[in-house]
């Protein structure tokens, strides 16, 4: 059978939302078109994907097994229009994040990526393709996924979970790529007892409550901190923003939160950022992407990564110094000695 483009999106819109009236909205249909595109798709396939009980819409078994195929039905529907168009597609970038805010490290990237493609289109002279990069912000790791998956987007951007011997059974279909290695300070109160130190040792926080932004059990790095280290974690519930978190922070002198190392602190919140040493935490940074039909504007992006990284010596890492969760750990090793001895080299 020929499938009908039209029938595929309406299941995979209906499929998402499972909310024929949503489902509708967002194509811009009526409910009832809607409705008799799927009940035509499903006369062809011979099988029921949806079961209708009042307001409630769930998947059949058969819906289930059908929706991964669509998405990439559409996707490649929507690419082959692309390409006899010549219509470039901007490249869609999601990043995930509480505090370690990850427009710092990409917009670094991107203005390297534009200002290559100005210069080499001047000089005429290896003129790498244009990228035209459009960014959103995910709510969560498994969004971001979740987004990948549905081609929502097409790279994601944050630090990736469970990496190292679990990847390949957390992230099925995608591809990974560890890009920086960000130093990580401690910021306390004025009335900390370590406010007037100029550099501090995680085992000398031990008698301090590190303050999270959300929930420890959503904060990877933040939990392996704590245990590693043996350091009581508390949340403040809602995050509400930077300049709330570290208005918590002032308020009590027991508490110290764990910031990126260059993250410029508001001057009207009574706070101190003192460098971490013996060792330092590294928050560790990735992009993950499909594997399969990747957007063209993927290879210039992880070119400029490489050469912004290596000349800001992202990717250095000494274990008798610095600090990392095992997995991460695992992720440097797997990226290899030589993207660190060029970070060296461009030093």
């Amino acid at each position: 059978m020929d499938l009908d483009l039209a029938q595929v999106r309406a299941f995979v819109t209906a499929a998402e939302r499972l909310h024929f009236g949503q489902a509708a909205e967002q194509l811009a249909v009526s409910q009832q078109a809607l409705s008799k595109r799927i009940a035509r798709l499903e006369a062809e396939l011979g099988v029921q994907l949806f079961l209708r009980g009042g307001h409630a819409v769930e998947l059949t078994d058969a819906g289930r097994r059908f929706l991964e195929p669509a998405r990439r039905t559409l996707a490649d529907g929507d690419l082959a229009v692309a390409a006899a168009r010549l219509v470039d597609r901007p490249l869609r970038i999601d990043f995930w994040g509480h505090l370690f805010a990850p427009m710092r490290t990409l917009a670094t990237v991107i203005d390297h990526l534009a200002d290559t493609a100005t210069a080499d289109a001047i000089n005429a002279i290896n003129a790498i393709d244009t990228v035209t990069v459009e960014t959103g912000p995910g709510r969560d790791l498994p969004g971001v996924l979740d987004a990948l998956a549905r081609t929502a987007t097409d790279v994601g951007f944050g630090r990736v979970h469970g990496v190292g011997g679990a990847r390949d059974a957390a992230y099925p279909h995608r591809l990974v790529r560890l890009v920086r290695l960000e130093p990580v300070d401690v910021v306390v109160g004025e009335g900390h007892p370590l406010a007037g130190r100029t550099q501090v040792r995680p085992d000398e926080l031990r008698d301090s409550i590190l303050w999270c932004p959300a929930a420890l059990e959503r904060l990877d790095f933040y939990q392996r901190f704590a245990e590693h280290f043996a350091i009581r974690a508390e949340s403040g519930g809602a995050n509400l923003g930077i300049d709330h978190f570290l208005e918590q922070v002032a308020a009590d002198p027991a508490r110290f939160a764990l910031v990126p190392a260059d993250l410029e602190l508001p001057e009207r919140i009574r706070v101190r950022a003192l460098p971490l040493v013996e060792p330092t935490p590294l928050y560790a940074w990735s992009l993950v992407w499909r594997a399969a039909d990747p957007h063209p504007g993927l290879a210039p992006l992880l070119r400029a990564f490489a050469e912004v990284g290596g000349r800001s010596r992202w990717l250095e890492y000494q274990p008798e110094r610095d600090w990392l969760p095992a997995g991460d750990v695992s992720e440097v090793e797997e990226a290899g000695a030589s993207s660190i001895s060029n970070a060296k080299h461009h030093a």
